[in-house]
């Protein structure tokens, strides 16, 4: 069976990372125009820098959660082929097993040159004064997606999207295109759909079913069920 899942922020909040658009997200808290947009980090690049340095520690500190390690577990299936396609920019799923990740908002993990536009493992802590290591140009980044511009992975996401036979939803509010609108891309081309989530969010009018409660207890309740078959 061939599976696509997204992946929001809902499922590592139980490990400990903030989630964005809920009423105590980090969107309520701060603003994203200053730190999540281009224009941002030209006017303050330290600033930038400051709050992606907290994001990589709290990834650096925290551990997949038994949702992450169900999600594995289900790719491991001799009948299953699973794509995850990730909002998040933490490396939880890959250090729970997963292999067939793709981080479609990009990774704290990396840097990223805005001159050159190469990537490397991003240290701890990263500043405006930092050199590329390839044009030693002090336009270092994280190789995080910012608003305004294209995620990446985005042909390979809609060939997953056409060839699916399934397709679940965990743990994201579907406010934000293009992701928020995989799930009907997945229905229209035949594939039942489902979202696992914490509350009811947008996408519950798309999908065929929809199923309320933490990550943590719907995500391997759900994973058993199809490995049972």
């Amino acid at each position: 069976m061939k599976i696509v899942v997204l992946t929001g922020a809902g499922i590592s909040a139980e490990s400990g990372l903030g989630t964005f658009r809920d009423d105590n997200g980090i969107w309520s808290k701060i603003d994203l125009s200053e730190v999540a947009t281009m224009d941002g980090f030209i006017r303050n690049p330290a600033k930038v820098h400051e709050f992606y340095n907290a994001r990589r520690t709290g990834v650096l500190e925290a551990k997949p959660n038994i949702a992450h390690d169900a999600l594995a577990r289900l790719e491991a299936a001799e009948h299953v082929e699973l794509a995850v396609v990730t909002q998040n920019i933490d490396d939880l799923h890959e250090r729970a097993g997963s292999k067939n990740v793709l981080h479609m908002h990009g990774s704290i993990l990396l840097a990223k040159c805005a001159s050159c536009n190469r990537t490397w493992d991003a240290p701890r802590e990263m500043h405006p004064d930092d050199d590329c290591p390839f044009c030693h140009k002090r336009t270092t980044r994280p190789d995080v997606v910012w608003f305004g511009e294209i995620p990446y992975w985005m042909d390979e996401i809609h060939e997953l999207l056409a060839r699916a036979e399934l397709f679940a939803s965990i743990g994201t509010s579907g406010q934000v295109y293009p992701a928020a609108g995989f799930a009907e891309i997945a229905r229209d081309h035949g594939a039942p759909t489902i979202a696992l989530n914490l509350d009811r969010s947008d996408v519950s009018p798309i999908v065929d079913q929809f199923v309320v409660g933490p990550a943590t207890s719907i995500v391997p309740e759900w994973v058993e069920g199809i490995l049972r078959g």
